[in-house]
């Protein structure tokens, strides 16, 4: 059996293959992003998905794409952890951005981003990824992101920068006394998905000039920083990967256009492309 896993800060998607790649089942676990999750909560998280250890004897292969596997000792973490459930496994394990790259364009050159919990960006040239930067997570970067607008709609709350009939909703919507917005920050595990929490506050008001605002400018920054270094032109394939990048797909295009680009395409969920990538290129 093959398990290929698509790992993200919020959630994993995993789908489970037989030796003819056939798909067996699928299931999805809490985030596995090793550069801010704790090592017993990674094991946890996935001892805990039966559907996973109800296998574990039985699983080949894993191929797990995930956030924070950029750099050389989160990765060896969760190496180790996988290895230590799978035992039979041989486990390979490579950063998010590569399964982004192979569930958007496979092996033709394009540009290819995240915006979703973190946000990042490549350039494939079809055989290699160029990463002008090295992402430095959410406390530091990750503009456009999941995170980033949780922060800026929280920082807007309490400096009373937010539309009162939005900030009414807002309080409604989430706990926001300071002791507890503080304890989630700094003392419990995975602060980047518990801002990126307040950002789905925005689907429900994406047509509100604020939102709309907060969000363009946002995009803004990822162009400035993400994406026009690279240099390209128009006639580059440019495609985002992520659920902030789909659900304001329409401004997101705007943006590209006032850079003189185009989009070419909006992924959601990456895993149903990465897939067929697995069954069409890797034995």
């Amino acid at each position: 059996m093959i398990l290929i896993a698509d790992g993200g800060s919020t959630k994993a998607d995993w789908i489970a293959l037989n030796r003819d790649k056939e798909e067996v089942f699928r299931t999805r676990t809490l985030g596995l992003n090793p550069a801010v999750v704790p090592e017993k909560e990674l094991y946890n998280r996935i001892i805990n998905m039966f559907q996973l250890i109800n296998v574990k004897d039985d699983v080949e292969e894993i191929h797990f794409y995930g956030a924070g596997c950029g750099t050389p000792k989160p990765t060896q973490i969760l190496k180790n952890i996988l290895e230590s459930i799978f035992v039979n496994a041989k486990v390979f394990i490579a950063e998010d951005m590569l399964a982004a790259v192979y569930a958007a364009t496979g092996k033709e050159p394009a540009l290819v981003c995240i915006l979703g919990t973190g946000s990042n960006s490549c350039y494939y040239d079809g055989n290699n990824m160029q990463m002008l930067v090295a992402s430095l997570g959410y406390i530091l970067m990750d503009e456009a992101s999941g995170n980033y607008f949780g922060k800026k709609l929280i920082v807007d709350y309490f400096y009373n920068q937010m539309p009162s009939a939005i900030a009414k909703k807002f309080k409604e919507e989430f706990d926001l006394e300071p002791d507890y917005i503080k304890k989630n920050l700094y003392r419990e595990s995975n602060p980047n998905m518990y801002l990126a929490s307040f950002a789905k506050f925005m689907f429900d008001f994406k047509d509100n000039s604020y939102i709309k605002e907060i969000i363009k400018k946002g995009f803004q920054e990822f162009f400035k920083y993400r994406v026009l270094p690279y240099n390209k032109t128009v006639k580059t394939p440019i495609y985002f990967i992520g659920s902030i990048a789909y659900y304001f797909r329409d401004i997101l295009e705007q943006v590209a256009k006032n850079n003189d680009l185009v989009i070419t395409d909006v992924i959601q969920r990456p895993i149903d492309n990465l897939l067929e990538y697995h069954k069409n290129n890797i034995n």
